[in-house]
């Protein structure tokens, strides 16, 4: 077991951030995490994390992926002191983080996202794992499901997918699959692009747009310069920033302020 204690870090607020979603509660202050093939514990009280794994993999995977080496109160200490509004919605999701997550497995968990709530989604997430994915087993004996690689994605048929709850998502999946088993679609050099050529190269994916890509640039390619923008954050930015939001004064970290907004917003 790892002991940390982290500033800025709410495991429960990360989990209903919109940003991932094979993170659970699993008893009092205790979540349970699945990302790729990894299956992580963890128990917090305040800022003090207890991890359920061996110093590699802590080192190796999991402090990467919860972004524990950046300062995210630098972000806060940043925002103008006179928007009263933002800083209200950073003072409530204080404890967002950034997730860095696979960029395979945020193509598809947000293309399943389209014109679907955080449950479903969910639901959706955990029927391909369990039907498609690799069947795991911690040290423990716990079983747990890898998420499918493109491979077992790619030639199935709709209906079979359907059956997952996907609806029309199905095709956007199965598509998407295909691109990159074939090759015409390659991860590790979109891996390397630019936001901006990243998020063109997302944009010619079928069943990708505007906001789907910019999730995809946040929450995969950890671009913190992407602001996705759903009906949440467009209703709070009309409300709040009828000139516009000021997109100048937080360069490099607007995606950081979008999860604070959309949490506040959500709750």
């Amino acid at each position: 077991m790892i002991e940390r204690i982290v500033n800025n870090f709410n495991l429960n607020q990360i989990s209903e951030s919109g940003q991932c979603f094979r993170m659970k509660k699993n008893g009092e202050n205790i979540f349970v995490i699945i990302a790729g093939d990894q299956y992580l514990e963890v128990r917090q009280e305040d800022e003090r994390c207890f991890f359920e794994c061996e110093e590699a993999v802590f080192e190796n995977f999991w402090k990467g992926y919860f972004d524990l080496d950046t300062d995210y109160g630098e972000y806060i200490g940043q925002i103008d002191s006179k928007d009263a509004y933002l800083k209200n919605a950073a003072k409530h999701g204080a404890g967002i983080r950034i997730l860095r997550q696979d960029l395979w497995e945020m193509i598809i968990t947000f293309l399943i996202s389209q014109q679907n709530n955080i449950t479903r989604i969910t639901r959706c997430i955990r029927n391909i794992c369990e039907r498609y994915g690799e069947e795991k087993m911690t040290k423990s004996g716990k079983i747990y499901y890898a998420f499918p690689k493109p491979e077992a994605l790619a030639n199935l048929e709709r209906a079979q997918l359907d059956a997952c709850n996907l609806g029309y998502r199905s095709k956007y999946v199965i598509s998407t699959a295909k691109s990159i088993v074939s090759g015409s679609v390659d991860l590790k050099a979109i891996e390397q692009m630019s936001y901006e050529n990243a998020k063109a190269e997302l944009l010619k994916l079928y069943g990708v747009g505007e906001k789907v890509a910019d999730c995809i640039c946040l929450f995969g390619l950890h671009q913190l310069q992407a602001f996705p923008v759903d009906t949440h954050i467009r209703q709070a930015l009309e409300v709040h920033y009828p000139d516009g939001f000021p997109f100048g004064l937080y360069r490099g970290f607007e995606g950081v302020l979008q999860q604070y907004i959309f949490y506040y917003e959500l709750q």
